[in-house]
């Protein structure tokens, strides 16, 4: 079994990252999009299991892609992990927990270790939902 990921950030070299970094563990099937626009066309065309989204990008702030992915059948529950470098560990603790919505976040620079620890908690909190 193959975890299907989505990565929607405007930094190609995270992305690549990522994605290279996932894919050495044979678990994961990692994709990904640079633009808002593209990455709500591939969450569509794709069906990934789950989507690691920048909450701050350019041309489509990450919160927005996520309305637009909620308000979508095809799309409106697929879960997504947040990356940004614009909140650190110290934010995230003083609002008291690590989610934005239903959504979780990790600050940037992302470790691989503690990436697929996140998709996996984030996979199995939206499985018991």
């Amino acid at each position: 079994m193959s975890i299907k990921v989505l990565i929607i950030d405007d930094e190609v070299d995270f992305c690549f990252f990522v994605q290279k970094n996932l894919m050495r563990n044979d678990l994961f099937n990692v994709i990904y999009a640079t633009k808002g626009d593209e990455g709500i066309k591939l969450a569509e065309q794709e069906s990934p299991d789950i989507i690691i989204l920048d909450l701050f990008m350019p041309d489509m702030p990450g919160e927005d892609v996520a309305i637009a992915l909620r308000e979508k059948e095809s799309t409106a529950n697929i879960p997504i992990l947040y990356v940004t470098a614009l909140v650190s560990n110290e934010d995230i603790a003083a609002r008291g927990d690590n989610k934005i919505g239903n959504n979780y976040v990790l600050p940037k620079p992302v470790q691989t270790k503690k990436l697929i620890q996140a998709i996996l908690d984030v996979l199995e909190e939206s499985e018991n939902m």
